[in-house]
């Protein structure tokens, strides 16, 4: 098992700019795929992004897509997504996970953090 923590959440004004981190321990990292899951109040948690053990395959929710970054340092065993332009409806509790599968289905990923909280003001 992963044992997994965020930081990095914080209150910021919309356009401002976050950068979440994921810090991972236990089991080998490296071969895992990782993903950004995002949960607000009163909705479901939903997909963010997601990158491939290799570091260079990447995925993103087009809500998401050309303002935020998501990549991983092997070496360190962390994940990280960088986040631009923030919109206040990007206001969550942010999770970072690791799954065997290539996916953006929650169900498929089988480790996950205790969450940071991202809020963006209008």
């Amino acid at each position: 098992q992963v044992q997994l923590v965020e930081s990095g959440g914080g209150l910021v004004q919309a356009g401002g700019s976050l950068r979440l981190s994921c810090a991972a321990s236990g089991r080998t990292f490296g071969n895992s795929a990782m993903g950004w899951f995002r949960q607000a109040p009163g909705k479901e948690r939903e997909f963010v992004a997601e990158i491939y053990w290799n570091g260079v395959t990447t995925n993103y929710a087009n809500a998401v897509k050309g303002r935020f970054t998501i990549s991983r340092d092997n070496a360190k065993n962390t994940l990280y997504l960088q986040m631009n332009s923030l919109k206040p409806e990007d206001t969550a509790v942010y999770y970072c996970a690791t799954s065997r599968l290539w996916s953006t289905s929650a169900l498929d990923y089988n480790d996950w953090g205790q969450g940071t909280q991202v809020t963006v003001s209008s």
